[in-house]
């Protein structure tokens, strides 16, 4: 007597299900909460995991690149007023600081000074604005990988030279030069006038900041005295050949920056070395939370679904008793029956995975759209986990129904009514 084979059981399954679609329905509510819910946190939290690496620290800082500063550019997290002040003593960074860091540096590794503040700028053609002006000088264009949509990026002897050319931003060109080609004509920055030679493609914003509003200048034109009027600079941005020789760079940074500012073994530095993990240190500990709190209810609903299929295919294995003796009495093992319930229990509870994943990601998507800063983002890993989750739900809570309906004498079940 051969087995039933799993098709077969699928099969069967899948007919019970379309004969009592209201109650199948019902059955997988529980698993389809649970589901969709766990899918929506995965989805948003994927999504602003992908927002701030891609974007936020992405566009900020930059791929295998680090920031040497006085203090960290981007600062979120638990900041209190005594590392607010330990920062403020802090030495500034300066010229010569920048020589000493490019001298120990590998020779050819990529390097831009930052030096920037908002300033206000004019054109002829619109009101009065503020622009994020940077002076910088060396491979900032290639560092930051910006492609322009018009014109060209200063040369190196514009550089040298420091002539008064600029380089703007989507924004920056809309609103001075509206309806106009902005390359060849002239901006005004902190007063001073600066000729237009490209436009940088549109880079979009970052929690509500927009990175079009830039406006770029060789450091050693006029706009450095604006930017830090001190003769200072903001930083160093050092770009790694690769991810795994940041590290490497980074120390060799950090000994020559150390040993200029006179600090002992046992001193801490005086100064941020700030790359795209480190600015991302604390979301990463929002992030575990958010899963784990996220992950609470769709655990309670995916246990009241386990327990809604159990009680469920209890009744079912009662209703069908009659149907079990005949099964049985035509020579049906009890494996066959065992199967059949897991089977169906399984496949009730794997719909409404799939239901659920469906729910979860539409939902994750409507809120995304209502609330852009929850970004949703699709991780192929949770499908399959929910699918997983769905199929152990189901022959979890179909085991115990299965086991009855197998056990069952056939002389006693087919004098059932």
């Amino acid at each position: 007597r051969p087995t039933m084979p799993l098709l077969e059981a699928v099969r069967l399954a899948l007919q019970q299900i379309r004969v009592q679609k209201l109650k199948s329905f019902f059955t997988t509510l529980g698993v389809l909460i649970g589901v969709m819910f766990l899918i929506a946190v995965i989805s948003i939290v994927q999504g602003m995991s992908n927002y701030m690496e891609n974007d936020f620290a992405g566009k900020l800082i930059g791929a295998n690149t680090f920031s040497v500063r006085r203090i960290a550019n981007i600062q979120m997290g638990n900041v209190t007023n005594e590392m607010w002040r330990e920062w403020q003593r802090r030495p500034r960074i300066y010229e010569a600081d920048v020589r000493l860091l490019r001298e120990a540096l590998p020779p050819g590794t990529p390097t831009a000074i930052q030096s920037e503040d908002f300033i206000y700028a004019t054109s002829p053609f619109a009101r009065r604005r503020q622009v994020q002006a940077s002076a910088t000088d060396g491979q900032f264009f290639a560092i930051k990988k910006y492609a322009l949509s018009s014109g060209r990026v200063f040369t190196e002897q514009e550089a040298q030279l420091g002539s008064r050319v600029v380089v703007i931003g989507d924004e920056v060109a809309t609103h001075f030069f509206p309806n106009l080609d902005p390359v060849g004509r002239e901006l005004k920055i902190g007063g001073m006038p600066y000729t237009v030679v490209g436009v940088i493609e549109k880079q979009g914003s970052v929690f509500g900041f927009s990175l079009d509003r830039m406006a770029v200048a060789p450091y050693r034109s006029p706009l450095s005295r604006l930017t830090n009027p001190m003769g200072d600079v903001d930083g160093i941005t050092v770009q790694a050949p690769t991810r795994d020789a940041l590290g490497e760079l980074q120390e060799v940074a950090r000994e020559a920056l150390r040993s200029r500012h006179h600090l002992g073994p046992s001193q801490p530095d005086n100064f941020a070395l700030e790359t795209a993990d480190s600015a991302l240190s604390f979301f990463d500990d929002i992030k575990g939370k958010m899963l784990v709190f996220g992950t609470a209810l769709p655990a309670i609903g995916l246990v009241v679904g386990a327990m809604v299929i159990m009680n469920i295919m209890l009744v079912a294995v009662a209703e069908r008793t009659r149907e079990i003796g005949i099964r049985k009495a035509l020579g049906a093992r009890r494996k066959d029956i065992l199967r059949q319930f897991l089977v169906e229990a399984a496949t009730l509870s794997l719909l409404g995975s799939a239901m659920g994943i469906a729910l979860g990601f539409g939902g994750a998507k409507l809120l995304s759209m209502a609330f852009p800063f929850l970004p949703a983002g699709v991780a192929p890993w949770s499908i399959a986990v929910a699918l997983v989750l769905g199929a152990g739900v189901g022959i979890v809570s179909g085991a115990y129904p299965a086991s009855r309906a197998a056990r069952l004498d056939p002389i006693v079940a087919l004098r059932a009514d």
